[in-house]
């Protein structure tokens, strides 16, 4: 894991609906505050958009509603009154060339700007420069063990 020289805590909860993700996610406001670059790993199908739903709905940026999976549009944007939420899902992205046509380096020089990425593990660079780590991993049929290192 990457380390700055400060000490990273860890976190564990397990939830066991998705209900219980997206508030879990709302709790997460003071810890995600702008600006930060955060890792979302785990499996397809883990809860990652649903964690990101709540994120948003803390943020004022999106109704949970409103906020879904970035798969094939690579980066959704939600725009709230204290951050700047950009959901990204690098999936689909397998070399430093398509990943730098995503100006990402941008989006992270806002000032306000949070970076919820999806499968950034498939590149280095986001291991060393990210702020805060959050795995989500299927624990039974409906819930989540949600892990955070930050």
């Amino acid at each position: 894991m990457a380390t700055t020289g400060t000490r990273e805590m860890t976190r564990e909860i397990t939830t066991h609906s998705a209900e219980e993700t997206i508030a879990f996610g709302r709790t997460l406001a003071e810890l995600l505050a702008p600006p930060k670059l955060v890792l979302l790993r785990g499996d397809l199908g883990a809860g990652k958009t649903t964690l990101v739903k709540g994120i948003a709905a803390a943020f004022e940026a999106a109704d949970e509603e409103d906020v879904t999976s970035p798969t094939f549009t690579l980066v959704h944007e939600y725009r709230g009154p204290r951050a700047n939420l950009y959901h990204i899902d690098l999936y689909r992205i397998d070399t430093p060339r398509e990943l730098e046509t995503l100006g990402l380096d941008d989006l992270r020089a806002e000032p306000k700007s949070i970076l919820l990425i999806e499968w950034g593990e498939k590149f280095p660079r986001f291991l060393r420069e990210r702020d805060v780590e959050i795995s989500l991993e299927r624990d039974e049929e409906s819930g989540r063990r949600i892990r955070i290192i930050g």
